[in-house]
């Protein structure tokens, strides 16, 4: 057992860690001023963008990935764009990863912050206004500092859902070594191959992870009601 530890491959480790980080990144710059808006507009196309934000909780992974494979193809607008501009092939490239990632984890990112921004006092907005403070700043320095759980919730559970991604993945990136097999195609390839062993131990680590990144949202925001009935 010893011996398999030591030979263990943790580069689809790396590979996964590195998506969920570059992913939440992305996500959490892009999604903060959506969010924000989806809390304060009264607009009738609200729903609309919130359907079309959780689509990704109802849609297979396969229907998710096909289309996002399209999109990115070279034969797609989009596809041939970076390819010709920038010379990155989208499709079964890590780049590529990172924007269906972006897609597959939306709502995981939006929701939380958005109900985080829902839940501010509205009167705290209203005075940071009169003090002559921007939208901008309102949302920085009022908004955000008062709805930390919400801001960890997003960033955590967008991590860990991205880590644990497999269907997406594996559509756009297929299984490269070094380039595009994350953990859970690696996991997906040990069964294949009947390496019990060595899926196991993978798929260990992997329960290992989740279960503390979930641990760590829920110890933060209970201390954080704690300290928040004190005051």
């Amino acid at each position: 057992m010893l011996e398999t530890l030591n030979a263990l491959e943790l580069t689809p480790f790396v590979l996964s860690f590195k998506l969920a980080g570059l992913t939440t990144l992305i996500l959490f710059i892009l999604c903060l001023p959506f969010a924000w808006w989806l809390s304060q507009t009264r607009s009738k196309s609200k729903p609309i963008f919130e359907a079309i934000t959780a689509l990704p909780l109802v849609l297979p992974p396969s229907v998710l990935g096909f289309y996002i494979l399209i999109i990115l193809s070279h034969n797609s607008p989009v596809g041939a764009f970076f390819d010709e501009y920038f010379g990155i092939k989208l499709v079964f490239n890590f780049s590529g990863l990172v924007i269906a990632s972006c897609f597959y984890s939306l709502p995981f990112m939006v929701q939380p912050l958005q109900n985080g921004f829902s839940s501010i006092n509205k009167n705290m907005l209203e005075a940071s206004y009169i003090a002559g403070k921007s939208k901008t700043q309102t949302v920085l320095r009022v908004a955000l500092p008062n709805m930390k759980p919400a801001v960890m919730t997003a960033i955590i559970v967008s991590f860990a859902h991205t880590v644990g991604e497999f269907g997406v993945v594996l559509m756009l990136g297929g299984s490269i070594p070094g380039e595009t097999k994350v953990a859970s195609v690696a996991i997906y390839e040990m069964v294949e191959i009947m390496d019990y062993t060595n899926a196991h131990i993978y798929s260990a680590i992997m329960l290992l992870i989740s279960f503390s990144v979930l641990l760590a949202v829920y110890i933060f925001n209970q201390k954080t009601r704690a300290i928040g009935q004190f005051r």
